[in-house]
């Protein structure tokens, strides 16, 4: 599969680090707010921050999923407000990250910094019929918790 991007700021690969994979193991490439200055945000506060890029992911195959870094949200209570936020493969705008800050205390972010990850996913198209009853299972209607694990 290949993932086309275009930089959108030409800080991408020179002030701004473009997208990545950290490690050869690392699922998601790591992206950077690509901002002219630094951001502060208050606790409570939310703000979509810039990546200066955009990409193309090849038609109802594949989607983006952008999922928050690990370290930012536990050490510093920076997370995502959305949880994931999802690129469609016909959407070719600027990725921006949804950010929150879930902390007690201020927190900057500075232009270059790894703010979230981005992983690709095979998207399985569904061809939805509608039916009078469903399929039976050992589970059945049972909700949150229902298994007894």
């Amino acid at each position: 599969m290949q993932l086309k991007i275009k930089y959108l700021s030409k800080k991408i690969g020179t002030e701004i680090p473009a997208p990545y994979y950290a490690t050869d193991g690392a699922a998601g490439m790591d992206l950077a707010a690509c901002t002219d200055a630094p951001l502060c945000l208050a606790p409570g506060e939310r703000a979509a921050v810039p990546t200066g890029i955009a990409i193309a992911l090849p038609s109802n195959q594949y989607a983006g999923l952008v999922f928050a870094r690990s370290s930012l949200g536990l050490k510093k209570g920076i997370t995502l407000p959305n949880a994931v936020g999802v690129i469609d493969s016909d959407y070719r705008g600027e990725i921006m990250v949804a950010l929150t800050n879930i902390s007690d205390e201020a927190y900057t972010i500075h232009p270059g910094e790894r703010i979230a990850q981005l992983v690709i996913v095979p998207v399985c198209a569904a061809e939805v019929a509608v039916v009078d009853c469903l399929p039976e299972t050992e589970r059945g209607a049972g909700g949150f918790g229902s298994t007894g694990k």
